[in-house]
């Protein structure tokens, strides 16, 4: 989301031109979305989750971070654009959404948890509705959850919902790494929902993900990313993730059939870029009546992310890394 980053703006920038210079624009112009592809929607312009449709398959639903409204776009990654906007309604007026995930029995999650003034707010909120059948413009009423923290009020951009159990987890968003909080069995509309930590996460978080069958839970940051063993919550890293380099990376989502992981970013025109998953995306993708938190894109591409994207992107890693360092974005890397 728009943040004044202090110190690390001009990093931001300087990567910025870097990332211009030298990445090549995502396109699905082959058919194939979980190559990577470019969302064409002017409204659409913080994408800041991004999660997949396994009842339309290559769709993806993404929402803008603030200053939009109540809305969630289908996008087709084969060509980009929006095939669909929905407007949630049962629900107050969105403060700070920041994430999207899809649940068991094709329940789409939406994360309003974000907090520009740095952990004040009292509360923050979680909105489910279920997936329309039919991809048309169409007004959906949500169900509201009212979310607090056992440690008190924070900001954070990363919510998952695991695909066998059901169960939604947020991990906060702090630049010296935050935690993996998990929230009741069963949310409720009555009272409030408290999460609880359970695990540290060494990242400075934009997002995360939960593979297919729901072993693996991925991570980003701005400049990097971690994979995880899930190991029923307990979670163990394996190792780092392949993030591309990007204006304002915020959103991360497996494919549908887990093979790969899909990053997006704010701004207009924003790319989503496909990366290799952990393990080679051994998992198989659940039916339409299972679910996969944090879900990608199209199963029927199976394709590495293009060569220019790759090649761009591990240039303009290795002069970031050279000239700024990834001392605090990634602690004990």
């Amino acid at each position: 989301m728009r943040r004044p980053f202090a110190t690390r703006a001009g990093a931001l920038l300087a990567a910025t031109l870097l990332a211009g210079a030298f990445a090549v624009p995502a396109s699905a112009a082959d058919g194939k979305g979980d190559q990577g592809f470019t969302i064409e929607d002017p409204r659409i312009t913080e994408s800041s989750g991004l999660a997949a449709s396994r009842q339309h398959p290559g769709v993806y639903w993404t929402h803008n971070d603030s200053d939009d409204g109540p809305y969630l776009y289908a996008v087709d990654s084969a060509t980009g654009k929006t095939v669909a906007r929905l407007t949630l309604t049962g629900i107050g007026s969105p403060r700070d959404v920041e994430a999207v995930s899809i649940g068991p029995d094709n329940q789409i999650y939406v994360g309003d948890i974000g907090d520009n003034l740095g952990g004040t707010w009292a509360y923050v909120w979680i909105y489910k509705l279920p997936e329309p059948k039919k991809l048309v413009d169409a007004t959906v009423r949500a169900t509201q959850y009212v979310v607090t923290y056992s440690d008190g009020a924070r900001d954070a951009e990363s919510l998952v919902v695991h695909p066998k159990t059901g169960r939604v987890y947020i991990i906060d968003k702090n630049e010296d790494g935050g935690h993996l909080y998990e929230g009741p069995a069963t949310l409720s509309t009555k009272g409030k929902n408290v999460f609880k930590p359970v695990a540290p996460v060494d990242l400075w978080a934009t997002d995360a993900a939960f593979s297919p069958d729901g072993t693996q839970l991925a991570v980003r940051g701005y400049f990097g990313g971690l994979s995880y063993d899930w190991n029923d919550g307990a979670i163990k890293r394996k190792g780092r993730l392949d993030v591309p380099l990007q204006r304002q990376g915020e959103s991360l989502s497996y494919s549908a059939d887990g093979s790969k992981l899909m990053y997006g970013s704010e701004g207009s025109s924003s790319s989503v870029v496909a990366e290799d998953a952990p393990d080679g995306g051994s998992a198989k993708s659940p039916s339409s009546e299972g679910g996969s938190g944090g879900s990608g894109s199209d199963a029927s591409g199976t394709s590495a992310a293009t060569s220019g994207v790759k090649l761009g992107a591990l240039v303009v890693a290795a002069l970031a890394a050279a000239v700024f360092g990834f001392r605090r974005l990634l602690r004990r890397g």
